[in-house]
């Protein structure tokens, strides 16, 4: 690889490094090209990148973004590299997915989500996370619920209201007869 090759994956690496919100780490040494296919195949459906870099090229670019100093303890044998832009839990259910229906093919080394890192060992823990939709939806319900609570409320005394008024106009309806 030339210096030019390598500058190049540093910038590329650098720009990916400041766009994503999550950053999983896996060694793939067990893994086979048909595998790794379905797995790049998988990552493309959810957005994600997932790229091979080597060791010194990725640190070196988390050198120049700066605040991985955590991960650099990570960065040995084949690393396999997993950017997020969106839902940075998304590649956790991916990955624990894969790795439970091909034990032994690939393993997580370290996950970093909105700047929180995580051993590999914790991948269940995140894959098992709400997504982001999920808790925007749960949000969203349990502000909507008093709202709804306040509408059945109105809806039950106005109810109430029309079975009292009905309740005296038959009561004068008896009297008049």
């Amino acid at each position: 690889m030339t210096k030019e090759q390598k500058a190049k994956v540093i910038a590329d690496t650098v720009e990916k490094l400041q766009r994503c919100n999550g950053l999983y780490l896996a060694n793939f040494s067990g893994l086979t090209v048909e595998k790794a296919n379905q797995l790049r195949s998988e990552f493309f459906k959810g957005g994600v990148d997932y790229t091979v870099i080597k060791n010194t090229l990725l640190k070196r670019a988390m050198q120049e973004v700066g605040g991985y100093d955590d991960v650099f303890p990570y960065l040995v044998n084949q690393t396999g590299v997993v950017f997020t832009y969106d839902d940075p839990i998304q590649p956790a259910r991916t990955l624990h997915t894969f790795i439970k229906d091909n034990e032994k093919m690939l393993s997580v080394k370290v996950c970093v989500v909105e700047n929180e890192v995580f051993d590999g060992s914790r991948l269940e823990e995140l894959a098992s996370m709400p997504t982001r939709e999920d808790l925007i939806a749960s949000i969203i319900g349990s502000i909507a619920a008093p709202a709804q609570g306040i509408v059945g409320a109105i809806h039950g005394v106005m109810r109430d209201l029309v079975y009292v008024i009905d309740a005296i106009e038959k009561k004068k309806q008896e009297q008049a007869a």
